[in-house]
C-alpha cells in the first residue's frame, strides 16, 4: 500500500473530518446533524461512486479518491463503489448527451483496472478502517423490475425528479427514461450499502447532490416505515472543480483527459501536467491532492508569491502526485526529464530521448528520409504543414535541430543523436523528438 492512508487515525479523527474538508476549500455542502455526528465517537462508512466507462481513473477522480483518503485517515471506513450496473444505463449529472452503454466483459475489466488503481491511494488492510471496493452490478444485475418499482419507486413522485438539476439541464436537449431513471438506481445503492454493509454516508461533487439527497429521502422513508424516526444517514459534496479558462479540471492543453494509466498518460506528460498549473490554481491543488499540512502549504503560497518564477510549489506538487500514482522510480525520471528539456545542455540520453519521443508529439522518419533534406523531412514528419511555412520558419531563425540553429532551407539533416535520434525545436514552446525507424 503506498497511500497516505496508513497509519491509523488524522488528527482529531472523525470530528476533525469537516473542519479539515473546510481549509482545504473541499466542502460544499453537508447534510443537517454530520457534525454531532461524525462526534459522536461511533464509527462511520462511507461511499463515493466510480464510472467504471473505461479501465482507467483521471485526474478528475483525484477529488473524490482524495475525500476517501481523508476520511479513512480520520479513522472512518471507506468504500469505493464502482458502479458496473449502472454503468450500463448512465448518469445524466454533467453531461449533454447520453453516454455509451457498457457490455459486462468490458465493465469487469473496467472495474479491475480501476480496483488497482485505488489501491495506491487507499489502505485495504485488513483493519476497523479497511476500504471496500463493491460493484453494484453484483445487486443491481439481481434486481427485478417489478420488485424495485414497488420498494423504489414508490417513495418518489415525477415533480421530485424533474426538480433535480442533474435533470433540468438535460430536459431541452433530450433525455431518455434509462437516465431518468438513474437517480433511482442511485438511490438503490445507498439504500442498499446502508442496509447491508451499515454505510451511512455518501460523498461526491456537487453535480452529485441532487443524486445524493434522493438516496437520503430514500433511506428516511424506509426508515419510517420500519417505525424509525429522523434521517439516520448523510451526505458530503465537493465543490466543483474548474481550470482557470472555466473548464472542468483534468484536461489537458490539448483537450485529452489525464490518465493514471501510464500507457494512456505517459509518467513525463502526467509530471508536466502538475507542473504546468497555473499559478493562480496551485494552491487549490496543494490543498486537494497532496497530505501536507497546513503550514507546508501556507508556506508554499508564500513562495508562489515571493518567488513565483522558481515554481516551488508545482514543483513540490507533481513530485508528491507523479510518486503517489506511479511510484518514486518513475517519478524521479519523468523530473531528471523535465530539467534535461528545460535546461541549456543539448539533449543526448537515448532514455530521455526515448521518454520524449512518447509524450511529446514523436515522429519516426527512414533512413533515406535522414539522407534528403532537412526541409523535407520537417514536412514529412508533419512538423510543418508545408514547404513554404518551414522556410519562413528556418529563415526567421526559429528553427533548431540537434541544438543548431538551421541558417538556410536546403541546410542538409544533422547527424543523429546517439545514431539515431532528432530533437527539432520550433520557437521556444515547440518541441518534437524523431527516431530513425528500427
Amino acid at each position: 500500500m503506498t497511500g497516505p492512508a496508513a497509519g491509523g487515525p488524522g488528527a482529531g479523527g472523525l470530528a476533525g473530518l469537516l473542519p479539515e474538508l473546510e481549509w482545504r476549500g473541499m466542502l460544499h455542502a453537508t447534510t443537517p446533524g454530520l457534525p454531532e455526528r461524525l462526534a459522536s465517537g461511533r464509527p462511520i462508512s462511507a461511499y463515493n461512486g466510480f464510472d467504471p466507462t473505461g479501465e482507467s481513473l483521471h485526474v478528475g477522480h483525484l477529488v473524490p479518491v482524495f475525500g476517501l483518503i481523508r476520511l479513512q485517515r480520520a479513522g472512518g471506513k471507506p468504500y469505493a463503489l464502482v458502479g458496473g450496473g449502472t454503468g450500463m444505463i448512465g448518469d445524466p449529472s454533467g453531461r449533454s448527451s447520453e453516454r455509451v452503454l457498457l457490455d459486462r466483459p468490458t465493465l469487469e475489466r473496467n472495474v479491475a483496472g480501476i480496483h488497482a488503481q485505488l489501491e495506491r491511494f487507499l489502505d485495504f488492510a485488513p483493519g476497523p478502517a479497511q476500504a471496500v471496493m463493491v460493484n453494484n452490478l453484483d445487486w443491481l444485475g439481481e434486481l427485478s423490475l417489478i420488485e424495485f418499482l414497488r420498494d423504489t419507486g414508490k417513495h418518489f413522485t415525477v415533480p421530485y425528479m424533474l426538480a433535480k438539476d442533474s435533470v433540468q439541464v438535460r430536459l431541452e436537449r433530450g433525455l431518455s427514461f434509462t437516465e431518468f431513471s438513474y437517480m433511482l438506481l442511485q438511490s438503490f445503492d445507498f439504500a442498499w450499502l446502508y442496509r447491508h454493509h451499515g454505510v451511512e454516508m455518501q460523498m461526491g461533487g456537487a453535480d452529485q447532490w441532487g443524486n445524493i439527497t434522493a438516496g437520503l429521502e430514500l433511506i428516511r422513508r424506509m426508515a419510517a416505515a420500519a417505525g424509525v424516526e429522523g434521517s439516520p444517514a448523510h451526505g458530503i459534496a465537493y465543490p466543483l472543480l474548474l481550470s482557470p479558462s472555466g473548464a472542468k479540471f483534468g484536461k489537458s492543453e490539448e483537450g485529452d483527459s489525464v490518465w493514471l494509466d501510464p500507457s494512456r498518460t505517459s509518467p513525463y506528460a502526467f509530471f508536466q501536467y502538475w507542473l504546468n498549473t497555473d499559478d493562480r490554481d496551485v494552491g487549490t491543488y496543494l490543498r486537494w491532492f497532496t497530505e501536507f499540512d497546513r503550514a507546508r502549504v501556507e508556506s508554499l503560497d508564500d513562495a508562489v508569491t515571493s518567488r513565483p518564477e522558481a515554481r516551488e510549489a508545482q514543483r513540490t506538487l507533481a513530485l508528491d502526485i507523479t510518486t503517489r500514482v506511479h511510484g518514486e522510480e518513475e517519478a524521479a525520471h519523468a523530473v531528471r526529464v523535465s530539467e534535461a528539456v528545460f535546461s541549456r545542455e543539448p539533449l543526448v540520453d537515448p532514455a530521455v530521448l526515448e521518454t520524449l519521443h512518447a509524450a511529446v508529439d514523436g515522429f519516426t522518419f527512414t533512413a533515406e528520409a535522414a539522407r534528403a533534406s532537412l526541409l523535407a523531412l520537417l514536412v514529412s514528419s508533419g512538423t510543418f504543414a508545408s514547404n513554404g511555412e518551414a522556410r519562413r520558419m528556418i529563415q526567421g531563425g526559429g528553427v533548431t535541430v540537434n541544438d543548431e540553429r538551421v541558417a538556410t532551407p536546403d541546410a542538409p539533416v544533422p547527424p543523429l543523436i546517439a545514431g539515431g535520434w532528432l530533437v527539432v525545436r520550433i520557437g521556444k514552446r515547440k518541441l518534437r523528438v524523431g527516431r530513425l525507424a528500427r
